[in-house]
Protein backbone atom coordinates (compact mmCIF):
# COMPACT_ATOMS: atom_id res chain seq x y z
CA UNK A 1 0.00 0.00 0.00
CA UNK A 2 1.19 3.76 -0.78
CA UNK A 3 2.00 6.08 1.43
CA UNK A 4 -0.78 8.30 0.67
CA UNK A 5 -3.17 6.05 0.75
CA UNK A 6 -6.28 6.81 2.50
CA UNK A 7 -8.36 3.84 2.94
CA UNK A 8 -12.34 4.14 4.12
CA UNK A 9 -12.64 2.86 7.45
CA UNK A 10 -17.08 3.59 7.39
CA UNK A 11 -17.65 0.97 4.62
CA UNK A 12 -18.77 -2.15 6.42
CA UNK A 13 -20.97 0.21 8.84
CA UNK A 14 -22.36 2.53 5.12
CA UNK A 15 -23.44 -0.85 3.77
CA UNK A 16 -24.75 -2.69 6.54
CA UNK A 17 -26.67 -0.38 8.70
CA UNK A 18 -26.27 3.48 7.12
CA UNK A 19 -25.05 5.21 10.76
CA UNK A 20 -21.86 4.64 13.01
CA UNK A 21 -21.56 6.20 16.54
CA UNK A 22 -18.69 7.79 18.06
CA UNK A 23 -19.01 9.77 21.96
CA UNK A 24 -17.55 13.29 22.13
CA UNK A 25 -16.98 14.52 24.97
CA UNK A 26 -19.83 12.42 26.58
CA UNK A 27 -22.01 13.85 24.38
CA UNK A 28 -22.83 10.53 21.84
CA UNK A 29 -23.11 11.58 17.86
CA UNK A 30 -24.77 9.49 15.74
CA UNK A 31 -22.69 9.65 12.22
CA UNK A 32 -24.49 9.65 8.76
CA UNK A 33 -22.86 7.66 6.59
CA UNK A 34 -24.22 7.03 3.50
CA UNK A 35 -24.55 9.79 0.55
CA UNK A 36 -27.73 10.11 -0.26
CA UNK A 37 -28.78 10.20 3.82
CA UNK A 38 -25.55 12.82 4.38
CA UNK A 39 -26.97 15.30 1.67
CA UNK A 40 -30.90 14.83 2.54
CA UNK A 41 -29.72 15.52 6.44
CA UNK A 42 -27.51 18.33 5.02
CA UNK A 43 -30.11 19.61 3.27
CA UNK A 44 -32.70 19.55 5.73
CA UNK A 45 -31.50 22.58 8.41
CA UNK A 46 -34.71 23.26 10.01
CA UNK A 47 -34.25 19.07 11.46
CA UNK A 48 -30.85 19.10 12.42
CA UNK A 49 -29.55 22.86 12.87
CA UNK A 50 -26.53 24.46 12.66
CA UNK A 51 -27.70 27.15 15.38
CA UNK A 52 -29.26 26.64 18.31
CA UNK A 53 -28.26 27.96 22.13
CA UNK A 54 -24.60 26.01 23.02
CA UNK A 55 -22.55 27.39 20.16
CA UNK A 56 -19.76 25.28 19.39
CA UNK A 57 -21.47 22.23 19.95
CA UNK A 58 -22.30 21.04 16.09
CA UNK A 59 -18.65 20.78 15.68
CA UNK A 60 -17.17 17.45 16.21
CA UNK A 61 -15.19 17.37 18.68
CA UNK A 62 -17.59 19.82 19.83
CA UNK A 63 -16.50 23.02 21.22
CA UNK A 64 -18.46 24.45 23.81
CA UNK A 65 -16.01 24.20 26.42
CA UNK A 66 -13.52 26.77 24.29
CA UNK A 67 -15.55 29.13 23.04
CA UNK A 68 -18.45 31.43 23.20
CA UNK A 69 -18.60 33.13 20.26
CA UNK A 70 -21.24 32.11 17.57
CA UNK A 71 -19.45 31.26 13.90
CA UNK A 72 -20.84 33.07 11.04
CA UNK A 73 -23.16 32.41 8.73
CA UNK A 74 -21.83 28.60 10.05
CA UNK A 75 -23.88 28.53 13.14
CA UNK A 76 -26.51 30.36 11.91
CA UNK A 77 -30.07 28.69 10.14
CA UNK A 78 -31.87 30.34 7.52
CA UNK A 79 -33.55 33.20 7.42
CA UNK A 80 -30.63 34.90 9.21
CA UNK A 81 -27.96 33.02 7.65
CA UNK A 82 -28.80 34.08 4.24
CA UNK A 83 -28.38 37.63 5.07
CA UNK A 84 -25.35 37.08 6.71
CA UNK A 85 -24.14 34.99 3.67
CA UNK A 86 -25.04 37.91 0.84
CA UNK A 87 -22.94 40.11 2.93
CA UNK A 88 -19.75 37.75 3.16
CA UNK A 89 -20.10 35.98 0.00
CA UNK A 90 -18.71 38.52 -2.55
CA UNK A 91 -15.37 38.81 -0.33
CA UNK A 92 -15.25 35.15 -0.17
CA UNK A 93 -15.80 34.94 -4.32
CA UNK A 94 -12.71 37.54 -4.79
CA UNK A 95 -10.26 34.16 -5.69
CA UNK A 96 -12.13 34.40 -8.69
CA UNK A 97 -10.73 37.59 -9.99
CA UNK A 98 -7.40 38.03 -12.07
CA UNK A 99 -5.67 40.16 -9.61
CA UNK A 100 -5.72 37.80 -6.87
CA UNK A 101 -5.29 35.10 -8.78
CA UNK A 102 -1.95 36.72 -9.92
CA UNK A 103 -1.04 37.61 -6.09
CA UNK A 104 -1.86 33.89 -5.32
CA UNK A 105 0.74 32.07 -7.93
CA UNK A 106 3.14 34.25 -6.47
CA UNK A 107 2.74 33.31 -2.50
CA UNK A 108 2.37 29.81 -3.82
CA UNK A 109 5.63 30.01 -6.65
CA UNK A 110 7.54 31.28 -3.70
CA UNK A 111 6.88 28.43 -1.45
CA UNK A 112 7.54 25.78 -4.04
CA UNK A 113 10.92 27.94 -5.37
CA UNK A 114 11.76 27.71 -1.30
CA UNK A 115 11.28 23.64 -1.51
CA UNK A 116 13.17 23.03 -4.62
CA UNK A 117 15.76 25.02 -3.37
CA UNK A 118 16.06 22.95 0.29
CA UNK A 119 15.62 20.02 -1.69
CA UNK A 120 14.27 17.87 1.35
CA UNK A 121 10.79 19.26 2.88
CA UNK A 122 8.97 18.45 6.09
CA UNK A 123 6.09 19.45 4.12
CA UNK A 124 2.85 19.79 7.20
CA UNK A 125 4.89 22.91 8.46
CA UNK A 126 7.43 23.79 5.99
CA UNK A 127 5.35 23.48 3.11
CA UNK A 128 1.43 23.34 3.72
CA UNK A 129 1.39 25.57 6.84
CA UNK A 130 3.51 28.44 5.19
CA UNK A 131 1.37 28.08 1.85
CA UNK A 132 -1.88 28.44 3.78
CA UNK A 133 -1.00 31.16 6.01
CA UNK A 134 0.10 33.29 3.66
CA UNK A 135 -2.72 32.62 1.44
CA UNK A 136 -4.75 33.73 4.43
CA UNK A 137 -3.03 37.27 4.24
CA UNK A 138 -4.36 37.79 0.36
CA UNK A 139 -7.94 36.45 1.53
CA UNK A 140 -7.90 39.10 4.42
CA UNK A 141 -6.33 41.85 2.15
CA UNK A 142 -3.85 42.27 5.15
CA UNK A 143 0.22 42.44 4.82
CA UNK A 144 1.97 39.71 3.61
CA UNK A 145 4.30 39.32 6.59
CA UNK A 146 1.46 39.08 8.95
CA UNK A 147 1.72 35.25 8.41
CA UNK A 148 4.85 34.64 10.22
CA UNK A 149 2.75 35.07 13.31
CA UNK A 150 0.22 32.52 12.34
CA UNK A 151 3.10 30.03 11.16
CA UNK A 152 4.15 30.22 14.83
CA UNK A 153 1.36 29.40 16.39
CA UNK A 154 1.58 25.64 14.83
CA UNK A 155 -0.57 23.39 12.35
CA UNK A 156 -3.71 23.54 14.72
CA UNK A 157 -5.69 26.77 16.33
CA UNK A 158 -7.21 24.47 18.74
CA UNK A 159 -4.92 21.69 19.85
CA UNK A 160 -1.89 21.28 21.71
CA UNK A 161 0.42 18.21 21.27
CA UNK A 162 -1.31 16.67 24.28
CA UNK A 163 -4.90 17.28 23.71
CA UNK A 164 -7.38 17.52 21.54
CA UNK A 165 -8.90 21.22 22.50
CA UNK A 166 -6.91 23.52 24.20
CA UNK A 167 -8.53 26.30 25.68
CA UNK A 168 -5.55 28.16 26.34
CA UNK A 169 -4.38 27.65 22.57
CA UNK A 170 -7.82 28.91 21.08
CA UNK A 171 -7.14 32.35 23.60
CA UNK A 172 -4.25 33.07 21.48
CA UNK A 173 -6.31 33.06 18.26
CA UNK A 174 -9.32 35.06 20.16
CA UNK A 175 -7.51 37.47 21.78
CA UNK A 176 -5.71 38.32 18.72
CA UNK A 177 -9.03 38.92 16.59
CA UNK A 178 -9.70 41.17 19.11
CA UNK A 179 -6.58 43.49 18.59
CA UNK A 180 -7.03 43.24 15.00
CA UNK A 181 -10.71 44.42 15.24
CA UNK A 182 -9.59 47.40 17.51
CA UNK A 183 -6.84 48.45 15.18
CA UNK A 184 -9.72 48.62 12.61
CA UNK A 185 -11.90 50.61 14.39
CA UNK A 186 -9.52 52.91 14.82
CA UNK A 187 -8.00 52.66 11.63
CA UNK A 188 -10.43 51.68 9.07
CA UNK A 189 -8.69 49.98 5.94
CA UNK A 190 -9.88 47.64 3.35
CA UNK A 191 -9.02 44.81 4.80
CA UNK A 192 -11.80 42.11 5.88
CA UNK A 193 -11.97 43.42 9.57
CA UNK A 194 -12.41 46.71 8.46
CA UNK A 195 -15.16 45.81 5.73
CA UNK A 196 -17.21 43.92 8.16
CA UNK A 197 -17.36 46.60 10.61
CA UNK A 198 -18.79 48.88 8.12
CA UNK A 199 -21.31 46.81 7.06
CA UNK A 200 -25.47 46.26 7.78
CA UNK A 201 -27.10 42.93 8.41
CA UNK A 202 -30.95 43.34 8.21
CA UNK A 203 -30.74 47.33 8.78
CA UNK A 204 -28.56 46.97 11.68
CA UNK A 205 -24.36 47.94 12.21
CA UNK A 206 -22.39 44.26 12.50
CA UNK A 207 -21.36 44.22 16.26
CA UNK A 208 -17.66 42.94 17.34
CA UNK A 209 -18.89 39.77 18.05
CA UNK A 210 -20.37 39.08 14.80
CA UNK A 211 -17.05 40.31 13.20
CA UNK A 212 -15.16 38.10 15.52
CA UNK A 213 -17.67 35.51 14.59
CA UNK A 214 -16.91 35.41 10.89
CA UNK A 215 -12.87 35.65 11.44
CA UNK A 216 -12.52 32.63 13.86
CA UNK A 217 -14.42 30.44 11.04
CA UNK A 218 -12.53 32.51 8.62
CA UNK A 219 -8.96 31.31 10.95
CA UNK A 220 -10.04 28.25 11.68
CA UNK A 221 -12.35 26.80 9.01
CA UNK A 222 -9.73 27.32 6.91
CA UNK A 223 -6.12 26.05 8.80
CA UNK A 224 -6.53 21.97 9.05
CA UNK A 225 -8.65 21.62 5.76
CA UNK A 226 -6.23 23.45 3.21
CA UNK A 227 -3.16 21.76 5.02
CA UNK A 228 -4.46 18.50 4.57
CA UNK A 229 -5.31 18.95 1.01
CA UNK A 230 -2.28 20.65 0.32
CA UNK A 231 -0.50 18.01 1.95
CA UNK A 232 -2.23 15.07 0.78
CA UNK A 233 -1.67 16.16 -2.79
CA UNK A 234 1.89 16.57 -1.80
CA UNK A 235 2.09 13.13 -1.03
CA UNK A 236 -0.21 11.85 -3.84
CA UNK A 237 1.90 13.03 -6.67
CA UNK A 238 4.70 12.16 -5.16
CA UNK A 239 3.65 8.25 -4.75
CA UNK A 240 2.16 8.70 -8.30
CA UNK A 241 4.35 10.10 -11.05
CA UNK A 242 2.72 9.48 -13.59
CA UNK A 243 -0.21 11.32 -12.65
CA UNK A 244 1.56 14.54 -12.49
CA UNK A 245 2.86 13.51 -15.80
CA UNK A 246 -0.41 13.37 -17.22
CA UNK A 247 -1.24 16.73 -15.47
CA UNK A 248 1.73 18.16 -17.75
CA UNK A 249 0.51 16.51 -20.82
CA UNK A 250 -3.30 16.92 -20.20
CA UNK A 251 -4.13 20.34 -18.09
CA UNK A 252 -7.47 20.55 -19.67
CA UNK A 253 -7.87 17.48 -16.92
CA UNK A 254 -6.70 20.04 -13.76
CA UNK A 255 -10.32 21.10 -12.53
CA UNK A 256 -11.57 17.48 -12.67
CA UNK A 257 -8.72 16.11 -11.12
CA UNK A 258 -8.74 18.90 -8.57
CA UNK A 259 -12.43 17.85 -7.56
CA UNK A 260 -11.35 14.31 -7.15
CA UNK A 261 -8.26 14.82 -4.98
CA UNK A 262 -10.73 16.79 -2.90
CA UNK A 263 -13.20 13.98 -3.02
CA UNK A 264 -10.46 11.43 -2.12
CA UNK A 265 -9.12 12.83 0.61
CA UNK A 266 -11.99 14.78 2.03
CA UNK A 267 -10.05 16.80 3.98
CA UNK A 268 -12.60 17.38 6.94
CA UNK A 269 -14.38 14.52 7.79
CA UNK A 270 -17.48 15.46 9.36
CA UNK A 271 -19.87 17.90 10.42
CA UNK A 272 -22.40 18.00 13.17
CA UNK A 273 -25.65 19.07 13.69
CA UNK A 274 -28.09 19.29 16.39
CA UNK A 275 -31.32 17.56 16.24
CA UNK A 276 -34.75 19.58 16.68
CA UNK A 277 -37.29 17.32 17.14
CA UNK A 278 -37.46 13.17 17.38
CA UNK A 279 -37.11 11.96 14.13
CA UNK A 280 -35.18 9.12 12.38
CA UNK A 281 -32.02 8.94 10.13
CA UNK A 282 -30.95 5.57 8.70
CA UNK A 283 -34.53 4.40 10.09
CA UNK A 284 -32.53 4.41 13.23
CA UNK A 285 -35.07 6.62 15.95
CA UNK A 286 -33.19 10.05 17.28
CA UNK A 287 -34.18 12.36 20.17
CA UNK A 288 -34.66 15.85 19.86
CA UNK A 289 -31.69 17.66 21.25
CA UNK A 290 -29.22 15.04 20.00
CA UNK A 291 -26.57 15.50 17.73
CA UNK A 292 -25.98 14.06 14.25
CA UNK A 293 -23.02 14.21 12.37
CA UNK A 294 -22.58 14.40 8.60
CA UNK A 295 -19.83 12.45 7.61
CA UNK A 296 -18.12 13.73 4.18
CA UNK A 297 -15.30 11.25 4.61
CA UNK A 298 -17.56 8.19 3.98
CA UNK A 299 -20.47 9.99 1.92
CA UNK A 300 -17.40 10.80 -0.46
CA UNK A 301 -16.40 6.84 -0.67
CA UNK A 302 -20.03 5.55 -1.08
CA UNK A 303 -19.52 2.92 -4.20
CA UNK A 304 -23.39 3.29 -4.82
CA UNK A 305 -22.44 6.92 -6.12
CA UNK A 306 -18.63 6.78 -7.15
CA UNK A 307 -17.43 4.15 -9.43
CA UNK A 308 -14.20 3.13 -8.10
CA UNK A 309 -14.44 5.02 -5.25
CA UNK A 310 -10.89 4.18 -3.38
CA UNK A 311 -9.55 4.99 -6.35
CA UNK A 312 -8.41 8.54 -7.58
CA UNK A 313 -9.36 8.73 -10.82
CA UNK A 314 -7.85 12.55 -12.55
CA UNK A 315 -10.29 12.62 -15.39
CA UNK A 316 -13.63 11.17 -13.12
CA UNK A 317 -16.85 12.30 -15.17
CA UNK A 318 -19.05 12.72 -12.63
CA UNK A 319 -18.12 13.95 -9.05
CA UNK A 320 -21.14 15.03 -6.66
CA UNK A 321 -18.47 15.02 -3.85
CA UNK A 322 -19.93 16.69 -0.52
CA UNK A 323 -16.58 17.46 0.72
CA UNK A 324 -17.24 21.22 0.88
CA UNK A 325 -20.30 20.16 2.69
CA UNK A 326 -23.93 20.61 0.80
CA UNK A 327 -27.19 22.72 0.86
CA UNK A 328 -26.88 25.69 2.66
CA UNK A 329 -24.26 25.68 4.89
CA UNK A 330 -21.56 24.47 1.81
CA UNK A 331 -17.99 25.68 2.46
CA UNK A 332 -17.31 29.85 2.19
CA UNK A 333 -13.86 29.35 1.49
CA UNK A 334 -14.36 26.61 -1.32
CA UNK A 335 -13.76 29.27 -3.81
CA UNK A 336 -9.98 30.16 -2.23
CA UNK A 337 -9.63 26.21 -1.22
CA UNK A 338 -10.23 25.08 -5.04
CA UNK A 339 -7.97 28.28 -6.51
CA UNK A 340 -4.87 27.46 -4.14
CA UNK A 341 -5.06 23.75 -5.08
CA UNK A 342 -5.21 24.68 -9.09
CA UNK A 343 -2.31 27.12 -9.02
CA UNK A 344 -0.35 24.73 -6.42
CA UNK A 345 -1.14 21.68 -9.26
CA UNK A 346 0.01 24.05 -11.86
CA UNK A 347 3.04 25.38 -10.55
CA UNK A 348 4.10 21.41 -9.60
CA UNK A 349 3.42 20.92 -13.27
CA UNK A 350 5.70 23.46 -14.45
CA UNK A 351 8.37 23.49 -11.82
CA UNK A 352 8.59 20.16 -10.37
CA UNK A 353 9.80 16.96 -12.10
CA UNK A 354 9.17 14.61 -9.72
CA UNK A 355 8.84 13.88 -5.79
CA UNK A 356 9.96 11.18 -2.80
CA UNK A 357 8.29 10.61 0.49
CA UNK A 358 11.30 9.71 2.88
CA UNK A 359 9.39 9.23 5.62
CA UNK A 360 6.26 10.15 7.37
CA UNK A 361 3.85 10.20 10.55
CA UNK A 362 0.15 9.78 9.85
CA UNK A 363 -2.85 11.70 11.27
CA UNK A 364 -5.39 9.10 12.27
CA UNK A 365 -8.27 10.19 14.18
CA UNK A 366 -9.85 8.27 16.34
CA UNK A 367 -13.86 8.10 16.14
CA UNK A 368 -14.61 5.53 18.39
CA UNK A 369 -15.29 2.25 15.99
CA UNK A 370 -13.63 4.14 13.14
CA UNK A 371 -10.36 4.95 12.78
CA UNK A 372 -9.71 7.38 10.05
CA UNK A 373 -6.84 8.74 8.44
CA UNK A 374 -6.76 12.51 7.92
CA UNK A 375 -3.10 13.46 6.52
CA UNK A 376 -0.26 13.64 8.69
CA UNK A 377 1.84 14.57 11.54
CA UNK A 378 5.14 15.19 9.54
CA UNK A 379 5.74 13.78 6.46
CA UNK A 380 9.67 14.39 4.62
CA UNK A 381 9.49 14.75 1.10
CA UNK A 382 12.18 15.00 -1.86
CA UNK A 383 11.75 17.43 -4.19
CA UNK A 384 13.23 17.03 -7.83
CA UNK A 385 13.40 20.32 -10.08
CA UNK A 386 12.12 19.99 -13.49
Amino acid sequence: MKKSTILDPFKEARESKGFGEMNDQNDPVKMVLGHKDVRKCAHNWKTFQSGGEEVGRIVVPSEVHIREIRQIPFEVDPPEHKSYRDLVDPWFKRPLESAYQASLTEIINEVVDEALEKGVVEVVEGFSLKLQSRALTLLLNIPYDEADLWISWGTHVFRSEDTALDGDKANILYDYIDAQIDKAIANPGDDLYSVLLASEVNGKKMTKEEVKGVLILTFAGGRDTVINAVTNSIAYFADHPGSLERLRAEPEIMNTAIEELIRYFSPLTQMGRVVTEDTQVCEHAVKAQSRISMCWASANRDERVFDRANEVVLDRKVNPHVAFGFGTHNCLGATHARQIMKILLTTLTQKVKSMEILDCKENIEDLDEFKRKVGYDSINVKFNKL
